[in-house]
């Protein structure tokens, strides 16, 4: 914290932010609440949408006539999509408003559903994931520029973990919902009704809109340096360079976990796809649970690189005993590690995110998150696919698992060492 304080003049100074930026800094008009509240649904139906199609994997690349292999490509397509739309997030929130951007994504992630569920085939199925991908990039961004300003500093790793349990939520209601769908209307019927349920939410959104986008900015220009900003911002910080590194390969595991979870479950533990998605379920609950103790933990005790540090080494021994289940496990234990898996690799967003928060200039929490986040999705682009490929190599999806157990150790060692060198504030 005091480090991240001790830089803030000088990153304000080297990315020489338009003086618009601080101006937004104004707590906006409806509550704390509301705000985690409305930030909360979004960040959970875009993260639906994102995991619609590893869901009910088999299904939608029997659709598309592809072999269920090719998902991590789909998600590699949405996350390129999602770098894009991460960098252009800070000026499209400063100048149409946080709360306006986000039901944007909404209509975007719906464009993303619809597509290859009306013309299905591989093309559509790219083109939507490219779709996809613009709508959940921005979502982040936008509402850590409303959290940043209505969240007390020693409340910021709890409330941003709060809301990033929209992610494993959507994920949860993802592998609730989305494989009953395929089965009973076909894997288009479900893309069609996940598409419903987001462009639903951007309209319930419509009444907050005055009050939480009361600050934007009409004549923000949109301006490749405004685009990439945030890059600048991430390379000027050495606190947010060492995060978003770190955030690199958490995606990696998250996004592989997330991704080849049902195919695994289905195709080497002999799990049918309503089970496995259950499963699926199951883990993203863990997620969501962990989003909460782990903001909890990290601002009452441990700080934020301690409690990274954790999760790192809970994410490396989750792979390798992944890697490892057995068909004939125990249906108790195979649930206990799979949340325990979700809980670690799905868990640590919402800590990541606060201390970005809390290492980005005054007025710039959105640019500081688009930058990092940037790095953060190339890591799900190269994960998944990477993934594939060790799984195709070894003929087995434990060899992904085992793989994914090796730069997560390494990244324990490195965060725990950086916290015991006092770095990490307490």
């Amino acid at each position: 914290m005091l480090a991240c304080k001790r830089n803030a003049g000088k990153l304000a100074a080297a990315v020489q932010p338009s003086p618009d930026l601080d101006a937004v800094a104004a707590t906006p008009p409806a509550g704390n609440w509301s705000v985690l509240l409305v930030t909360l649904a979004i960040q959970a139906l875009v993260s639906m949408a994102v995991l619609a199609v590893p869901a009910m994997g088999p299904a939608f690349a029997q659709a598309m006539g592809a072999p269920p292999a090719l998902l991590g490509a789909y998600i590699g397509v949405v996350y390129l999509g999602a770098m894009a739309a991460s960098l252009a997030a800070a000026p499209l929130v400063l100048r149409f408003g946080a709360l306006r951007t986000s039901q944007a994504a909404l209509v975007l992630c719906a464009l993303g559903m619809a597509l290859p569920a009306l013309w299905p085939s591989l093309p559509a199925a790219a083109v939507g994931a490219f779709l996809t991908g613009l709508g959940y990039g921005p979502v982040t961004p936008a509402s850590s520029h409303l959290l940043a300003r209505t969240t007390p500093p020693h409340r910021a790793s709890l409330v941003f973990s709060i809301k990033q349990t929209g992610v494993p939520l959507g994920g949860v209601l993802a592998g609730v919902f989305v494989p009953g769908l395929a089965l009973a209307g076909g894997a288009p019927s479900a893309l069609l009704t996940v598409a419903g349920a987001a462009l639903a939410c951007a309209l319930v959104a419509q009444p907050f809109r005055a009050a939480l986008d009361g600050d934007r900015d009409p004549g923000q220009p949109l301006r490749m340096g405004s685009v990439t900003r945030g890059l600048r911002l991430v390379a000027a910080e050495p606190a947010l360079k060492r995060l978003a590194l770190v955030s690199f390969v958490f995606s990696i595991a998250q996004m592989s976990f997330s991704t080849y979870l049902v195919t695994y479950l289905t195709a080497s533990l002999g799990y049918t796809l309503v089970a496995a998605g259950v499963l699926l379920s199951a883990a993203q609950a863990g997620g969501v649970a962990g989003r909460i103790a782990w903001g909890w933990v990290a601002d009452r005790w441990l700080g934020a690189y301690r409690m990274l540090a954790w999760l790192a080494g809970a994410m490396a021994l989750c792979a390798a005993g992944t890697a490892v289940l057995q068909a004939g496990a125990p249906q108790a234990l195979t649930v206990f590690l799979l949340m325990a898996f979700g809980a670690s690799a799905i868990g640590w967003n919402g800590v990541y995110l606060a201390e970005v928060a809390r290492c980005s200039p005054p007025g710039q929490a959105s640019a500081a998150t688009g930058g990092t986040l940037a790095v953060t999705f190339f890591g799900v682009v190269l994960g998944p696919m990477l993934f594939g490929v060790v799984s195709g190599a070894f003929d087995s999806y434990r060899a992904g698992f085992a793989a994914l157990a090796l730069p997560t150790a390494a990244c324990a060692w490195v965060l725990w060492r950086v916290a015991a060198r006092g770095r990490q504030p307490a």
